[in-house]
């Protein structure tokens, strides 16, 4: 009877028309595994002014509590995804649910800024199990008639998670709900995980990659290594001043990517099951949809340069600031509902018409700061949101539609690997933009001309997306005539 299971287990479900029975039930409790880590990079932020305080922490330590789970969390992604293909999403997304759930309360009962860094770092590494099986498991147990729609749902969480860390983490610290302050965004996660596990036994159908073999210790320490020495110095590269031996890791990192690519390559070549299926990268669609999701991503950095514009620039409160960054995540929110009909109506063109809406109301938004425009910043967010909504789930779909389901876990862990790569550069460039064109002064003039040389930046990167996405539907026109033309006898 085992035997059975397993075999079922493995059955391409996506590719009948009725996918698995009990999809929409199991959707929920999938995308809790998509919420919670959002949630916890973004909620984190307006806390860490108690924390500092009550734990005693130095600049350094503080800097950590965000970077240590942000750097683990996009170093294992992609290791990540591909334990779910070889030993079952199902069973890696309950690890991951309790583990993420185990080391929150570790967090959240944290009584030394060690201790906390600590079990930040085990969050990220916990999220890296739970993550990447979200997607993995939308394309295999929905029907690829039904994945926009799932996929919206998705893109949906995502916008809720932002919102409620923009906003919760100022409502939790100010409301000291049972006596707790700072710990109160970490433990809040007890209760979620919990139903998340529980209903992730009963609902979610289990999915892994047909012969399933060893899984590639030597690729595992060869890309951790090589992505560890691309995110750490993005990620604190700004704070440290960029020291030479940061600089001395980006240097190395192409270096040791090209030995990974190497040893990965000669594995195959011996008939092993290499950690990352190089073919993937001869999908040139594959590849340009990764590009774009990287540019697409960059766009993050909207987030710090805007809350430093509003808290440093305009003296607005943590709260206040969170609320004035709420016009883009309900703008984003909303469209992610209603993406699943656009994505089905203009297909890959969805793509275009999001980014189109992301430069128009970026554009507006920055004419509003230069005072070009009506001061009022809240259209100009709201149809920014609008058009990353519509971006969020398609690129997404853009990128997985062509994958072969044995390497779903691998291709999701590859995609939001690239997201979190994403972020860490637009942290990493634009950021820099900003605080270069801010330098010593600090009056609001000079606050407005440095954000809206970033919103600048970004719309650069946003107009370079859509060009992308304007190839790919290009290139998926020309591969369907290839399909669909008449073979010679």
């Amino acid at each position: 009877m085992q035997v059975q299971a397993n075999q079922r287990a493995t059955i391409p479900l996506a590719d009948q028309p009725v996918g698995d029975p009990q999809r929409w039930l199991a959707l929920p409790i999938l995308l809790i595994g998509a919420f919670l880590p959002v949630l916890d990079f973004n909620v984190v932020n307006l806390a860490l002014p108690a924390i500092r305080q009550d734990l005693g922490a130095s600049s350094t330590e503080i800097e950590f509590v965000i970077s240590a789970y942000a750097a683990t969390y996009a170093v294992f992604l992609i290791t990540g995804g591909r334990l779910g293909d070889l030993f079952g999403r199902k069973r890696l997304f309950m690890v991951g649910v309790a583990g993420f759930t185990l080391t929150s309360l570790l967090c959240g009962i944290a009584w030394s800024p060690t201790v906390l860094i600590a079990g930040r770092i085990l969050q990220g590494l916990t999220a890296t199990a739970m993550a990447p099986q979200v997607l993995a498991s939308i394309r295999v147990l929905f029907p690829a008639a039904e994945q926009a729609r799932a996929l919206a749902f998705y893109g949906a969480t995502f916008g809720l998670a932002n919102i409620c860390g923009q906003v919760l983490g100022g409502v939790l610290i100010s409301t000291h709900p049972f006596g707790l302050a700072w710990q109160a965004i970490f433990l809040i996660n007890l209760p979620i995980g919990m139903v998340a596990l529980f209903g992730s036994s009963v609902v979610l159908r289990d999915s892994r990659a047909e012969h399933a073999q060893k899984l590639d210790l030597g690729g595992v320490g060869l890309l951790s290594l090589t992505l560890a020495l691309l995110v750490y110095p993005l990620v604190e590269g700004r704070e440290a001043g960029w020291p030479a031996w940061m600089i001395a890791m980006l240097v190395a990192c192409p270096i040791v990517l090209m030995a990974f690519v190497r040893f990965e390559a000669r594995l195959s070549t011996r008939g092993g099951d290499p950690l990352v299926a190089l073919s993937l990268f001869r999908n040139s669609g594959f590849v340009a949809g990764l590009i774009m999701a990287l540019a697409f991503y960059m766009q993050s950095s909207f987030y710090l340069t805007f809350a430093v514009y509003l808290q440093s620039g305009l003296h607005k409160s943590p709260i206040e600031a969170g609320i004035a960054t709420l016009p883009f995540a309900v703008g984003y929110f909303v469209s992610s509902l209603f993406s699943s009909t656009v994505m089905q109506r203009l297909g890959i063109r969805a793509l275009t018409l999001g980014f189109a809406l992301e430069i128009l109301g970026f554009g507006a938004t920055l004419l509003a700061v230069d005072h070009v425009l009506s001061h009022e910043l809240e259209p100009g967010l709201v149809v920014a949101g609008l058009g990353f909504g519509i971006v969020m789930p398609s690129v997404i779909k853009a990128v997985l539609g062509g994958v072969d389901q044995r390497h779903a876990g691998l291709a999701s862990g590859l995609v939001i690997s690239t997201l979190q790569i994403g972020a860490a550069l637009g942290v990493a460039i634009i950021g820099g933009v900003f605080y270069h064109a801010l330098g010593t002064e600090q009056t609001i003039s000079a606050y407005a001309h440095a954000f809206a040389l970033a919103l600048g930046c970004n719309i650069a990167l946003i107009a370079l997306a859509a060009l992308l996405s304007l190839w790919l539907a290009a290139h998926q026109s020309a591969v369907a005539r290839a399909v669909s033309a008449p073979k010679p006898l």
